[in-house]
């Protein structure tokens, strides 16, 4: 039986430990800090990184928690201090919880929040994403308290369908950064490790920046063919490759790829050591093969990007050869509230439609079949919308 709200609680993703999540009733959030709001979610994803919570890769992530980070809202209610939202809005919320005052924020630099997140030094405040970075509730709800809200949310165009807004919260500015952390010239080859829904974003950002040519690597049919369809783009498929460096300079005249981006992260598959060592045993902070394929396959003096999360232990990672390459090495998080304006004005042109890539909108009481269909990529799933029972009619 599926579970339903009651009128003291709402329904929530509960985490449960390593692949098991269940929908559940859990206490509905409340203004704690006079600069919160409540949201009453009309949308939320599931992440690839959300996977990485799932498959209990990443630390301090408590039973109990409810995970999501990209979701859109209605504002319920505003604490005392708020001034640039009022109930009623419906607001896109940037995975990012930052302050917008600290030495980081007033850098853009919205993702290294110096304020949000008491337990790292490095990453700020994150929703729903365990408690190494904050120990927030996600969207994955009913409702949700918002921290900060006078500098996070973004008040959703009116002509912008929910399901285009929803993907601006972290896929679309992910996909973007990393083709931005390339430094991409007119004319450039850029290769993108993972079709998954950043991969797939990376590649239509790497044609908007001015690339020449992208090639997407990956080994999953059926999202090499959405990519190659979506993003206008060729792919590689890693299983038919021995050697990825020699295939990739082979496919350009000797030389390697100007840039190489990785948007793939610790389950990186492709290596029985690398998976072995961590995934499978934890002893480093995931498979860094990617980190691998693109350090070996981009040319000397070329950009490497990373996107895909790693855990905080260490991996071993061919540093002398991106020395003797003289390669860049660029890497964050995505500060999403910095590409914002761009990303609408792109949406709006009609440039890029990010609910394309949407095959999935399942009831939020579904939430563990979600899960398992999104984690197992059946049913040629590419990105899961989960969709709160009071937003279904919307």
């Amino acid at each position: 039986m599926q579970p339903t709200r009651s009128d003291t609680t709402m329904l929530a993703m509960n985490y449960r430990g390593p692949y098991r999540v269940r929908a559940a009733h859990k206490a509905e959030p409340e203004i704690e800090h006079p600069g919160d709001a409540i949201v009453r979610v009309t949308r939320s994803c599931i992440c690839g990184s959300d996977l990485h919570l799932y498959h209990g890769l990443v630390p301090d992530t408590r039973v109990g928690t409810t995970f999501g980070h990209e979701f859109t809202g209605v504002v319920e209610a505003v604490g005392s201090a708020v001034q640039h939202l009022k109930p009623g809005d419906h607001v896109l919320v940037p995975f990012n919880i930052f302050c917008g005052n600290c030495y980081f924020c007033q850098k853009e630099l919205y993702s290294n929040c110096h304020d949000t997140n008491p337990e790292a030094t490095a990453v700020g405040g994150i929703y729903g994403y365990s408690h190494t970075t904050g120990g927030y509730d996600g969207g994955q709800a009913e409702y949700v308290r918002v921290p900060m809200a006078d500098v996070g949310p973004t008040v959703i165009p009116p002509d912008m369908n929910v399901d285009d807004a929803v993907l601006l919260t972290d896929a679309l500015p992910t996909g973007y950064q990393a083709a931005e952390m390339g430094d991409i010239e007119e004319g450039d080859t850029v290769v993108i490790f993972g079709a998954g829904p950043i991969g797939i974003f990376a590649a239509k950002s790497a044609w908007l920046l001015g690339a020449g040519r992208v090639i997407v690597v990956d080994h999953i049919e059926y999202r090499l063919d959405f990519v190659r369809r979506y993003a206008q783009c060729e792919v590689v498929d890693f299983k038919q490759v021995g050697d990825m460096a020699i295939h990739i300079k082979k496919m350009t005249d000797g030389l390697g790829a100007d840039v190489c981006i990785d948007c793939v992260g610790c389950e990186a598959a492709g290596s029985f050591a690398h998976t072995l060592l961590g995934v499978k045993l934890k002893l480093q902070g995931g498979a860094a093969i990617v980190l691998h394929w693109c350090i070996n396959s981009v040319r000397k003096g070329g950009r490497v990007s990373i996107v895909g999360v790693y855990g905080p232990t260490f991996n071993a990672v061919p540093i002398g050869n991106a020395l003797n390459k003289g390669l860049t090495l660029r890497m964050n998080q995505a500060s999403v509230k910095r590409h914002l304006p761009r990303l609408i004005e792109h949406i709006q042109a009609g440039r890029i439609r990010p609910s394309e890539i949407v095959t999935h909108r399942i009831d939020l009481r579904d939430v563990a079949d979600a899960y398992h269909l999104f984690s197992s990529k059946l049913d040629n799933c590419i990105k899961t919308v989960l969709v709160p029972p009071s937003a279904l009619a919307g």
